[in-house]
């Protein structure tokens, strides 16, 4: 499934005690760094891939399972805060290609913008939570009628704080939405001015092993569990550029796979990459980050994907209908297993 052309338009889109560390918060594209020294073949010197990250994410995982050596292109490393602003720049063409959850890319495809998954990973859905303050008298989902809710608009828990609230009967219309970017939302949630929040890991761990919070429901069960590597189409028109997102997608399925046997190892790692403690690394780890696997990019991720699509349309939180299908590329499969196949326990 090749994606088709579209008409080009933009995405639109703590001073506390258990404040992340800053590393953690960054503006869009607030630092970067390279990797790599090889030459390209023509002579011309390397291909730079730019590639979007979080603190914390691919470049720290390819770092510490030792996938960074012998490249024959350089890596250029920007970092975001969340998968809406990284996918903005990869429709701007400022980045080659980058990670985000499920939910980024709908809202990316429901504005027009340029960008393809190229490859996916299927993993548990428990980092993603609902949480509220210890002392909150809610109990369960149906409970949130009527309360405040902190979310980041179209990230992933913004779909698994949807999809929550219809498995327990109610609608986004029964709550009272707040859109804060997790710094936000973390400070807002702490002090008290919203009932609950909406959040994904490694949020969700600093709050638990702080004692702030509890989990009120997860995303187990609810939402598909996927995560994306999304690339601009103009990278996948370069020949040199479309090879090496080829050899960075393969090394960064090894370092994925290389996280389940050495956990410990790579929370140590996180935790020095982002400045969270340990304990919160590695507890997100076993939570979520050790699930993961790489999948297949096919017509049931597709399926799951455009679900998710239809639902923010109805919502009217996306302007026009999306065929998701015309939002992906499959050359990079290869062998993988299907996007169903169980995450790892």
């Amino acid at each position: 499934m090749r994606r088709r052309p579209v008409p080009a338009a933009l995405f639109l889109p703590l001073a506390l005690p258990l404040a992340l560390p800053l590393a953690l918060l960054l503006a869009a594209c607030g630092g970067a760094s390279s990797t790599g020294t090889g030459a390209g073949t023509d002579g011309s010197g390397p291909v730079t891939l730019v590639v979007g990250d979080q603190k914390g994410g691919s470049e720290a995982v390819l770092r510490a399972a030792g996938e960074l050596k012998d490249l024959d292109y350089r890596i250029k490393w920007s970092t975001f805060t969340s998968g809406p602003p990284l996918l903005e720049a990869v429709n701007a063409k400022a980045v080659d290609i980058g990670g985000v959850g499920n939910t980024p890319p709908v809202f990316a495809a429901g504005a027009g913008s340029k960008i393809t998954v190229v490859a996916a990973w299927h993993g548990t859905s428990k980092g993603d939570t609902v949480l509220v303050p210890n002392g909150s008298k809610l109990t369960r989902p149906a409970d949130l009628a009527g309360r405040s809710v902190a979310v980041a608009q179209g990230s992933s828990a913004h779909y698994q704080l949807v999809a929550s609230l219809k498995a327990a009967g109610l609608s986004p219309s029964d709550v009272q939405v707040t859109y804060l970017q997790p710094a936000d939302a973390l400070a807002a949630f702490t002090s008290g001015k919203v009932d609950a929040w909406a959040v994904w890991d490694p949020y969700t761990s600093q709050v638990l092993q702080a004692g702030q919070g509890r989990v009120l429901t997860t995303g187990d069960g609810i939402t598909n569990g996927l995560n994306f590597q999304v690339a601009a189409p103009s990278a996948l028109q370069n020949g040199k550029k479309a090879a090496a997102v080829k050899d960075y997608l393969e090394r960064l399925r090894r370092a994925t796979a290389w996280v389940y046997g050495h956990q410990e190892e790579w929370a140590k790692v996180w935790a020095k990459d982002t400045g969270l403690p340990y304990e919160v690394a590695l507890a997100s780890v076993r939570r979520t980050n050790s699930t993961r696997a790489a999948v297949a990019v096919d017509s049931q991720l597709v399926a799951s994907e455009q679900q998710i699509a239809d639902t923010f349309t109805e919502l009217k939180l996306i302007p026009r209908k999306v065929d998701f299908g015309d939002f992906v590329d499959t050359r990079y499969n290869g062998d993988l297993p299907p996007s169903t196949t169980p995450a790892r326990s």
